[in-house]
């Protein structure tokens, strides 16, 4: 198992507000190729891996890939929660902060709820790492 630091690995300390920027990031949160995907991608397939190294290597990816997740969103919270309603409407953020205020909530920066059904895991441990590494090409 792991053990939980409670603490960022990376330090977000953001200083400026920008709504605009925060609905751009919030699909690496929760969009198709977000964090989030990535860290059920990878702990989902470690399941079927061949070898006990294959799966640890895939749970440890996956862990890693949780810290990233709360990185981005520390990032959105901080691009968003001092945002005044002329700011939030002014960068496209207006859509977004009607449901979810200055919430982290995983969607695209189109605004599409994060679904399972962005990700694979086949069984086939040799389909499963080619589809990881088609996946993380298109992570920003």
């Amino acid at each position: 198992m792991w053990v939980y630091e409670k603490k960022l690995e990376f330090p977000v300390k953001i200083k400026q507000t920008n709504p605009g920027l925060a609905k751009i990031i919030i699909s690496q949160y929760g969009g198709p190729d977000g964090e989030l995907g990535a860290a059920l991608r990878y702990l989902s397939q470690r399941f079927t891996m061949v070898t006990p190294q294959a799966k640890a290597v895939l749970n440890d990816i996956g862990t890693e890939e949780l810290a990233h997740l709360e990185m981005i969103g520390s990032i959105v919270l901080q691009l968003s929660e001092n945002a005044t309603p002329e700011e939030i409407k002014k960068h496209g953020f207006d859509s977004y902060y009607v449901d979810h205020g200055t919430g982290v909530y995983p969607a695209s920066a189109a605004g599409v709820p994060f679904s399972a059904a962005t990700l694979q895991s086949t069984g086939d441990p040799r389909t499963d790492l080619y589809e990881n590494m088609a996946a993380d090409d298109t992570i920003i």
